[in-house]
């Protein structure tokens, strides 16, 4: 049985089918998204549990702006989001302690890729069991 619903948001297929194996052997249900309006499709159609996301796609700041938009959304903004991206690698930029800033990263959590499967999977256990 099913522990909740995921949505994976993220450009690289290799690391989204990484989590989903994951996540689905653990029994989550787990759908995927490669940009912020299929996202947006994704979550309109059957909204998630949680949804991890990451920061660059079609731009630099597409995930910045897709948490943004759920959280100002009265219909979307309780729907936990868990930021996964290799921004910090790519650019020095430590973005963790900004996480769950209304304004600027409304993101309840933040990790670092490349995420070890057991890391995630206790991220994602504790969204899901408040």
């Amino acid at each position: 049985m099913a522990q909740g619903k995921i949505l994976i948001v993220d450009d690289d297929p290799d690391i989204t089918e990484a989590m989903k194996l994951v996540l689905e052997n653990e029994g989550y249900s787990v759908d995927t998204a490669r940009d912020g309006d299929a996202a947006m499709g994704r979550i309109r159609a059957s909204k998630p549990d949680l949804i991890i996301l990451d920061v660059m796609m079609n731009t630099p700041q597409e995930g910045f702006a897709l948490s943004r938009e759920l959280k100002k959304n009265a219909e979307y903004k309780a729907i936990p989001i868990l930021m996964l991206t290799a921004v910090k690698e790519k650019t020095g930029i430590d973005f963790k302690s900004a996480a769950g800033d209304e304004e600027w990263l409304p993101v309840e959590d933040y990790l670092d890729k490349p995420v070890k499967p057991d890391v995630l999977l206790e991220k994602v256990g504790a969204f899901l069991r408040k």
